[in-house]
């Protein structure tokens, strides 16, 4: 059974969530209070994980490639490193861009989704970091159905191997508009910033590259749950989705 996905975003009130373009707080408020409820909110949550696009993942990897000498053994079977319990920080990253030189990312054990078109060179890499893997068909000449189709395998194989039952989806806009078309994700908590940016053109919470005139979220309704004024004017809203994934069961209830 797939986890439940939480899709945890915050952003301005015109929607956008570039953080370090957003106009600072009021005079007297704290602005490390209002940039602190994202993390407050996830500690409360307990979430086994949380899940980001190879973007988003870009700012917890320092690491360069690296060359190894391949082991013996079928290099394409998934690997489990050693988790430890540990959270889990799991990413999407079909052509195995990213380098770690070590196996977590900000203290949680990294998962890596990739495209069985990932070099074996990389693969051995990974493994020697220590970082789990597995293999989706998710590489950016995909169609919008396989992506969908993958990308719901992918998460069936986080909650019947691994073991996550509740994961975090973080972004950036193109991950998280893929999961809303796959109709993936259970609840949104959403936090809006007292700020704005302004700028045409700036990521929003949703870019699923599609065709126009498709409707990522058709079919898909929105039951408010419960909203909260936080210190500082942020507001906090839940919501729960009432569509799931086609063809795989979640039992999860809001």
């Amino acid at each position: 059974m797939r986890p439940k996905i939480i899709c945890q975003m915050t952003t301005t009130v015109d929607g956008r969530m570039l953080a370090e373009r957003w106009s600072r707080p009021a005079a007297g408020i704290d602005e490390k209070v209002v940039r602190g409820h994202y993390d407050q909110i996830y500690a409360q949550f307990n979430p086994d994980g949380w899940i980001v696009g190879r973007k988003t993942m870009e700012e917890f990897t320092e690491g360069s490639p690296r060359v190894f000498a391949k082991p013996y053994g079928n290099l394409r079977e998934p690997f489990f490193g050693n988790r430890d319990g540990r959270r889990a920080a799991v990413v999407i990253d079909p052509l195995g861009k990213l380098h770690y030189g070590q196996d977590h990312a900000d203290g949680d054990h990294v998962i890596a989704i990739l495209s069985p078109e990932v070099p074996d060179e990389y693969l051995v890499e990974l493994r020697h970091d220590g970082v789990s893997f597995f293999f989706a068909a998710l590489g950016p000449d995909a169609g919008a159905s396989l992506r969908q189709e993958q990308l719901c395998a992918a998460m069936d194989v986080l909650g019947g191997t691994f073991g996550i039952k509740t994961l975090f989806l973080q972004g950036g806009g193109i991950t998280n508009g893929l999961f809303l078309k796959a109709g993936l994700i259970d609840e949104y908590s959403l936090l809006i910033y007292p700020g704005i940016d302004g700028l045409a053109g700036i990521p929003t919470s949703f870019e699923y590259p599609g065709q126009p005139g498709e409707l990522p979220a058709a079919g898909q309704a929105l039951r408010h749950l419960e909203t909260h004024i936080l210190e500082g004017g942020v507001v906090w809203s839940r919501y729960h989705s009432e569509r799931i994934c086609p063809g795989i069961p979640s039992g999860i209830s809001p």
